[in-house]
């Protein structure tokens, strides 16, 4: 009997053990809980935070592609206008010049005169080309210029004029403009050979 004591109570204190052991067990396994309860929670708010920016982020790309959108319109107008009124500029340079075109036709009626008329006619022009200028628009010289294929078109060449002109414009056949420097229509000139 003592042996089955002896047994009963090494069982018991074996049964405690494991109890304890158990129990701090449970107690590991409900503070890993805890502890990880604590941690998704903090891993929530980093991703509720990440959430939030990224919808800040959606809105303001929103915003950003609304207000390009609203730019590419407006330009867009813009332009639009420019093209239908571009002309606005020279044509109220030329208005003045019609309005004394005009009153030459009328005042020539009046007089049979050619030297008055030529008078009137090379007053309008002057005009005229002084309005052009004002609007960026100038003659491309070609007295004694040498032959340049950005200016000149060569329309003719003239052969026997010596070494001096070989290369040179001998002629203008019809006048070249500039606009701003860019050409808009080449001089015709004839060119020595």
């Amino acid at each position: 009997m003592k042996e089955e004591e002896k047994n009963n109570l090494e069982e018991e204190e074996t049964l405690k053990e494991e109890e304890t052991v158990e129990s701090e067990g449970t107690e590991n396994s409900e503070n890993q809980e805890e502890s990880e309860n604590s941690e998704n929670s903090e891993e929530k708010d980093p991703l509720e935070a990440a959430q939030e920016e990224i919808e800040q982020l959606k809105t303001q790309i929103l915003y950003k592609t609304a207000e390009f959108d609203n730019y590419r319109k407006r330009t867009l107008k813009e332009k639009a206008e420019l093209i239908l009124n571009g002309g606005e500029k020279a044509v109220s340079a030329i208005l003045p010049v019609i309005d004394d075109m005009e009153r030459a036709m009328e005042n020539g009626e009046k007089t049979e005169d050619p030297a008055v008329l030529r008078e009137g006619m090379e007053l309008i022009y002057h005009k005229f080309m002084k309005a052009l200028e004002g609007l960026g628009v100038k003659k491309i010289e070609t007295e004694d210029a040498d032959f340049n294929t950005d200016l000149h078109e060569a329309v003719a060449m003239v052969p026997g004029m010596g070494d001096d002109k070989k290369g040179k414009v001998i002629d203008c056949l019809q006048t070249g403009y500039q606009l701003n420097e860019k050409v808009i229509r080449h001089a015709k000139v004839a060119v020595g050979q």
